[in-house]
């Protein structure tokens, strides 16, 4: 009977909240990279260098790294459904407002207000999944959100190149437009965000009684260690200090850097083979769509056999090597291979890496918590694109930016290795997902 409503009450919170949030993910991804399509076009007019360029697509994530943890404190008090809501409607007017950008300076302020309006939105929506899916299905639910990131690669890529063939409207240039049509979608998101979601588990009248009692029972049991037996933290000071959060937070570092770095720059490494705009975004989007499959895969085995520590490490491995690869890629295809490798790793590391946060948080600490692991990991996304265009505004070249990000990812790999072989069993079994 047990087994019978675990399956029944799952399926249900698949079909109704992933599909959405990885609709809002989408979106969110989707203005946050399409800088590196509008450079191909932004960058002369307004006079970015390639420094200037790396540099402003970072600053981004230095304003979400300040704003993370306050944010998705608010959204823990005040509930996902209204803050979620506030976030989008936000950032859509920030990203439409960076078609008016007309230098450094103001591209800098924009995407510094652009990283500090999104704050909160992806470790949000990593929280509330927390409080809806048990333990053992985490993976594949932050899997299934994550999988919008490479989607919205492979879908937007083609849009944003198509975009970007247009003629100059009504007085505004092709990469004015793209930040303004794909800036809508936010917005009139954030507005449905308020008839979608619901708060928590015990308001869901999508769900018979019967499960719903189910769900709420099971959670509740997880979250005071009655079923995963663990040391969870509760309050926001403890998790800001806990030594496990601060590693899961460079080891996504590592991954974020990874992530940006090819989200951002994919166009402008694939440019000078002579690739149309349109023809760039189809090839910097068939990699991201080859790696949403693996990356389920991936997730539900990990679900499966309740390991998590080679389920990151390997992946990041994978996107240390081609990254390696996209440094000596001498034709087109050999950058769209590396890039098909760097999307596998990292997102497949993704995952199973925030199925354990919830493991050993709880209340407030994992609102904090896992506001601060993706807080300081995203800095990554600032360290990425900027050390890829200080390399190239110093020494003429990609590669040495390129190998950077491949060592932070290979730091990810080592980080999460040693997470796992603290001697002390609590840390080991967070690190592997065992129970002890």
């Amino acid at each position: 009977m047990t087994a019978s409503m675990e399956t029944r009450v799952v399926r249900k919170l698949r079909r109704r909240i992933l599909p959405f949030v990885m609709l809002l993910y989408f979106v969110s991804f989707l203005d946050r990279v399409n800088v590196g399509f509008a450079a191909l076009g932004m960058n002369q007019a307004i006079g970015l260098t390639s420094a200037m360029f790396g540099l402003g697509s970072g600053i981004f994530f230095v304003s979400y790294f300040l704003f993370e943890v306050p944010s998705n404190l608010i959204l823990y008090r005040v509930g996902a459904r209204l803050w979620i809501a506030r976030l989008m409607v936000t950032w859509g007017l920030v990203s439409a407002a960076s078609a008016f950008v007309t230098g450094p300076h103001s591209f800098y302020v924009l995407r510094f207000l652009l990283g500090a309006a999104e704050a909160g939105f992806f470790p949000g929506i990593i929280l509330y999944l927390s409080l809806w899916f048990p333990a053992r299905h985490r993976a594949f639910a932050a899997a299934a959100f994550l999988t919008a990131a490479p989607l919205s690669t492979a879908i937007g890529s083609p849009l944003s190149g198509a975009i970007m063939q247009l003629h100059p409207f009504a007085g505004l240039s092709n990469w004015q437009w793209l930040y303004l049509l794909e800036a809508l979608p936010a917005i009139l998101l954030g507005f449905l965000v308020l008839a979608v979601l619901t708060d928590k588990p015990a308001e869901a009248h999508w769900l018979q009684p019967d499960e719903r009692d189910w769900l709420v029972t099971t959670l509740r049991e997880e979250h005071t260690g009655g079923s995963l037996h663990l040391d969870h933290t509760p309050g926001a000071l403890a998790a800001l200090v806990n030594p496990r959060v601060m590693t899961l937070a460079l080891i996504y570092l590592g991954t974020s850097a990874g992530l940006y770095t090819a989200g951002i720059w994919a166009p402008l490494l694939l440019r000078p083979f002579g690739l149309s705009p349109l023809a760039i975004g189809f090839a910097t989007g068939l990699p991201a769509l080859a790696a949403i499959l693996p990356m389920m895969i991936w997730a539900g085995h990990s679900d499966r056999t309740l390991e998590r520590t080679w389920h990151v490490i390997l992946p990041c491995l994978a996107g240390c090597l081609g990254f390696v690869c996209a440094a000596n890629a001498h034709s087109a295809a050999g950058v769209i291979a590396a890039l098909a490798i760097i999307q596998l790793g990292v997102s497949a590391a993704k995952g199973p890496l925030w199925a354990l946060p919830s493991t050993f948080l709880s209340g407030a600490g994992a609102a904090t918590g896992i506001a601060m692991i993706n807080s300081i990991g995203n800095l990554g996304g600032f360290l990425g694109p900027f050390l890829v265009g200080w390399f190239k505004s110093g020494l003429g070249s990609y590669s040495g930016g390129l190998y950077a990000v491949s060592a932070l990812l290979a730091l990810s790999a080592g980080l999460m290795a040693l997470m796992s072989g603290r001697p002390d069993s609590s840390a080991s079994s967070i690190a592997s997902g065992t129970r002890s």
